[in-house]
């Protein structure tokens, strides 16, 4: 068996975020985006004694476990919604044992409790943020809006079918759509870092119904987008339309920056209702985007804190606090709590929504953790973490754990970096009283973790 080498085989059971491997000539070869039971043709891109890899080229038997009939057009194109034939129970178990043989090896504390995943109250149409790109199914093909195509960093497949969003964020697409080609505006090429039109951004929440939409172009044409904004203003939507907005961004690189936003229409925010409380929302705030799932998470979450810290909670730090919305829903089971982000922007809506939802024992401060937590004069009784993907910066994580807290709570996004984290945190004399999985992503491999942990 040598690179380049095609080969057929069934795979066995698989690790997050859907990795697994098939049997042949005696080898194990490792494989993403394969679901267990499926029977798969790879092409080998690296192989030695010890182990070899490959790539996915086709699926030639589903999984058994591949039973429901996908809703979107787009299933098998679109590189998001790679578990749409399973069905939800299934998704959530399999995501489930994802979580529990990552973790397993990790967890020193043979007591640790394993609770079970907590599931979605909508597995479809529950975004309530959607960043669509501009561009072409094909080079020199027609213009879309949409997802990138899966393995693909150029190429879209559209979203006007999409399965993640409601029918108001749909037909806004497809007017958009419409309304752009009519005027004849070029999509912005990455390679060339010409052209216009790049990103279409819509919110809507989920309790209130407010959408905001923001098109996001470069500054190499002048377009007056009023006429647009008033076709968007005239849809028959269920919600209600809060603003429409125009954003500038330059950027060579392919993630939407501000350079820049006029209001066309109505406000440049939305709000959103967690858990009885409010939350201010603009274009580029951090928001978990399945509202409705945030409300399970953080149930989950104030629950894992109350059950050790009853109803006093006394100082809490809420590192990588994001938008504040963890901090302020902990607030009245806490005496104080403290807020760190890094994105300035983030801390300035925590801010806003702590005093719209008038709570005086919140302090939010912007800047990095590791910088921070020496300027902060208090000292905590319990830490929420909630750092992104990669995980806690490991000298930050030092410092955390300096403090000598008896009890943490540690969600995580990416659970192979929690499972990095742990090492070290066990290694300060903590064990992992109990995890949890938590599914925010319905029909996609990704799940959110909670570790309750306490100091031995």
């Amino acid at each position: 068996m040598k690179r380049g080498d095609i080969v057929t085989g069934t795979v066995g059971e698989t690790t997050f975020p859907n990795h697994g491997s098939i049997s042949f000539d005696n080898s194990r070869i490792k494989v993403k985006g394969v679901l267990p039971g499926q029977t798969v043709q790879v092409r080998i891109k690296r192989s030695s004694q010890e182990k070899a890899e490959g790539t996915l080229l086709a699926v030639t038997a589903p999984s058994p476990l591949e039973t429901a009939s996908p809703r979107c057009p787009q299933f098998g194109r679109c590189g998001s919604c790679t578990l749409q034939a399973i069905p939800y129970e299934e998704q959530l178990a399999l995501k489930e044992s994802h979580i529990r043989r990552l973790l397993s090896p990790v967890v020193r504390n043979e007591n640790c409790r394993w609770l079970p995943i907590a599931g979605s109250p909508s597995s479809y149409e529950y975004r309530n943020k959607m960043e669509f790109t501009f561009g072409d199914e094909f080079k020199d093909g027609p213009l879309v809006l949409g997802q990138h195509k899966k393995g693909s960093t150029y190429d879209l497949v559209s979203a006007e079918c999409c399965c993640l969003i409601d029918e108001d964020v749909r037909s806004i697409v497809r007017t958009t759509v419409a309304y752009v080609t009519e005027k004849g505006l070029p999509f912005f090429h990455k390679l060339r870092h010409e052209g216009y039109l790049r990103h279409l951004l819509v919110r809507k929440a989920r309790k209130t119904g407010e959408i905001l939409v923001d098109i996001v172009t470069t500054t190499q044409v002048q377009f007056d987008w009023s006429e647009w904004a008033a076709n968007i203003a005239s849809l028959p939507f269920a919600g209600q339309l809060r603003g429409v907005l125009h954003t500038a961004n330059d950027s060579l690189s392919d993630t939407i920056r501000n350079d820049g936003t006029r209001v066309l229409y109505g406000a440049e925010s939305i709000t959103e209702e967690l858990l009885g409380l409010q939350f201010r929302i603009t274009p580029f705030s951090f928001f978990q985007t399945n509202s409705e799932g945030a409300e399970v998470l953080y149930s989950a979450v104030r629950d894992r804190v109350l059950e050790v810290t009853g109803a006093s909670g006394g100082v809490i730090f809420d590192l990588y606090s994001g938008t504040g919305t963890i901090g302020q829903l902990l607030a009245p089971v806490a005496r104080k709590v403290v807020g760190i982000e890094i994105v300035e922007e983030a801390v300035v809506a925590a801010r806003a929504n702590a005093e719209l939802n008038g709570l005086s024992n919140c302090e939010f401060v912007a800047g990095d953790v590791l910088k921070k937590l020496d300027e902060v004069a208090e000292r905590p009784d319990f830490i929420v973490l909630d750092p992104p993907r990669e995980g806690v910066n490991p000298k930050a994580l030092s410092k955390i754990l300096a403090y000598g807290v008896n009890h943490m709570v540690y969600i995580s996004c990416k659970p192979t970096s929690l499972a990095n984290d742990l090492a070290a945190i066990q290694d300060a004399g903590y064990r992992v009283v109990s995890v949890q999985p938590v599914d925010m992503f319905p029909q996609t491999p990704h799940v959110e973790t909670i570790a309750l942990i306490s100091k031995e």
